[in-house]
């Protein structure tokens, strides 16, 4: 389980290609090597309504959370969230140039007891890569 969920401001959309920052971050978390593919979701979701900062309309924000089940040390999930990070910088590249844009990524450890799952795709992916 690792889920990526990325919360963006309206105004991002004209000024990055929300696709290609999803696929960066896929591609990112399956290069940590430490995540199993079919575990892997990134989600995008586009905050209709937002005030960032000193509230003129041309700031935006990308807010990441990744999500993952225990069991991986800090170094590792640290790691992990340095070439996410890296990646997603890469991307919003433009937006970053300005002053007017605030990335942030969190990571956020689930506690296996309070989690639910039921995920065929696991069986289906298998022995993948």
């Amino acid at each position: 389980m690792p889920h990526l969920k990325i919360e963006y401001s309206a105004g991002l959309e004209s000024r990055a290609d929300m696709a290609e920052l999803c696929q960066a971050a896929y591609q990112a978390m399956l290069k940590t090597g430490i995540f199993p593919k079919a575990g892997i979701r990134v989600r995008a979701y586009k905050a209709d309504y937002a005030i960032v900062a000193d509230g003129l309309p041309q700031n935006d924000f990308a807010a990441l959370t990744l999500s993952v089940g225990a069991g991986r040390s800090t170094a590792q999930l640290k790691s992990a969230g340095d070439e996410i990070f890296a990646a997603v910088r890469e991307a919003l590249a433009q937006p970053l140039a300005t002053t007017h844009f605030a990335l942030s990524l969190e990571i956020r450890v689930i506690n296996p007891d309070l989690s639910w799952k039921d995920t065929p795709i696991h069986a289906r992916l298998s022995g993948q890569n």
